[in-house]
């Protein structure tokens, strides 16, 4: 079932043309496109070769239910979610970019879809952060995706009290992210509520500014 297939995406920064990296930007629930674009924003003040790639999830929601419901409650959804982002990243080899030049960043739900993209296909990826979101799926949904990430440099942010992200299922997808070949900063702050936080935004600028290289 088609249902985030032909939404808006909204495109900002630095144009493919002359980027040398392509960053993902996907918004949490109730949330849209122009609000990730804002959050991308945030991250490439500092980095102007950054282009800024933001899909719109219909309704603005990803998936209905919480991401440690079951996966088939989350369905069909879910799956068409995966298979926005899975057409943005095979559509950019022809406009210039291979997957090692693509981000994904996500907050909230937005931030477990990146993270859950990211266990289901792992390649190396230019960077992967995933603020104040998990993995989708309960408490030790098995895994069997072949691949490794390949040291992809990847940051989780989360509150030790976030209402929405229980600390074990940041904890849990830190674990696996690592099993899988990533390269994991885990920074978890106490009493933090759902924001993204102003060392969160230092964190990722920073990370944007060591992987992207000025194009040639």
């Amino acid at each position: 079932m088609r249902i985030h297939e032909g939404q808006p995406m909204l495109e900002a920064g630095a144009s493919l043309a002359d980027a040398s990296i392509a960053m993902i930007v996907l918004h949490g629930r109730g949330a849209s496109g122009e609000d990730a674009i804002d959050l991308g924003r945030l991250f490439t003040r500092t980095t102007k070769n950054v282009a800024l790639l933001a899909p719109q999830a219909a309704g603005g929601t990803w998936y209905p239910q919480r991401f440690f419901a079951s996966l088939d409650e989350n369905e069909p959804y879910l799956t068409s979610a995966i298979g926005v982002v899975a057409e943005i990243i095979e559509e950019l080899p022809a406009r210039g970019f291979e997957r090692e030049q693509v981000m994904l960043v996500g907050f909230s739900q937005g931030a477990c879809l990146a993270l859950e993209f990211a266990a289901r296909h792992p390649h190396r990826y230019a960077g992967i952060v995933g603020l104040s979101g998990a993995v989708i799926g309960p408490p030790g949904t098995k895994r069997e995706a072949e691949g490794s990430l390949k040291k992809t440099p990847i940051f989780l942010g989360c509150s030790d009290r976030d209402p929405h992200v229980p600390l074990p299922s940041v904890r849990e997808s830190a674990v696996l992210l690592r099993e899988l070949g990533g390269d994991v900063t885990e920074r978890i702050y106490p009493g933090m509520p759902h924001i993204v936080s102003e060392d969160e935004i230092a964190v990722v600028t920073g990370l944007v500014e060591r992987v992207a290289k000025p194009a040639s």
